[in-house]
């Protein structure tokens, strides 16, 4: 599952990620409310974790700002908060579950699971770039009318630069969010995939919109 942790404490966002690419799950970390925003309107999460205490809005408006921005995937909201009413101000807002600090990562993981079996609106299964097209929920690649035939890492690494389409992302940053931390990897792994996505595409005509910015990483873009 792709999975989003708004924590503003960096230890505790470090280690929850930790847990969670133990699993083998791939997650985005957002340090604050506006950046929590930003990030999940890239792209669709299986779950968003979502601490309450933020520095800069809280997360109760986090949440409200997110169902008004049409964001439906679930929410788990963390809070050292204990009361009732905390935990019914967070779901009356549209939270999904409620998790009190200090938690068991055993619990934060099971109710993830819980959270992402929950069956997500088809249209926020595709990511969209051009006119290419990415159904995570099918596992499908489409260019134009073409069906792209690619490997697990090969989708997730595309999906990846459609998320950040038009940007320039460093080789650091696709080993952090696609191989998370899978040991022995090094930075060359991803010129390889690069390349593997290039002929994958090339046999469409489509191999120059994968660019590489020289002495930085790669650009995926979809603008002339």
């Amino acid at each position: 599952m792709r999975v989003l942790v708004v924590e503003d404490e960096p230890k505790m966002a470090a280690l929850i990620k930790r847990v969670l690419v133990a699993e083998r799950h791939v997650v985005d970390v957002a340090p604050d409310g506006v950046s929590a925003v930003a990030l999940a309107e890239t792209g669709p999460h299986d779950v968003i974790v979502l601490d309450r205490g933020l520095p800069d809005i809280d997360g109760v408006t986090v949440m409200r700002l997110l169902k008004a921005k049409g964001v439906a995937s679930p929410v788990l909201m963390l809070t050292a908060l204990g009361s009732v009413d905390d935990r019914v101000a967070g779901l009356d807002a549209g939270a999904d579950d409620y998790l009190a600090k200090p938690f068991a990562f055993s619990e934060l993981l099971a109710r993830i699971r819980a959270l992402g079996r929950r069956p997500a609106p088809l249209a926020d299964s595709r990511l969209t770039a051009g006119d290419i097209v990415l159904d995570e929920l099918r596992h499908v690649a489409q260019v134009g009318d073409d069906t792209v035939d690619l490997s697990a890492r090969e989708f997730a690494l595309l999906g990846f630069f459609i998320r950040h389409a038009n940007q320039v992302v460093t080789r650091q940053q696709i080993l952090d969010q696609v191989w998370g931390a899978e040991p022995d990897v090094y930075s060359n792994v991803v010129d390889l995939y690069v390349s593997y996505l290039r002929r994958k595409l090339g046999e469409l005509d489509r191999s120059d919109r994968l660019k590489t910015v020289r002495g930085v990483g790669y650009s995926l873009k979809t603008e002339a």
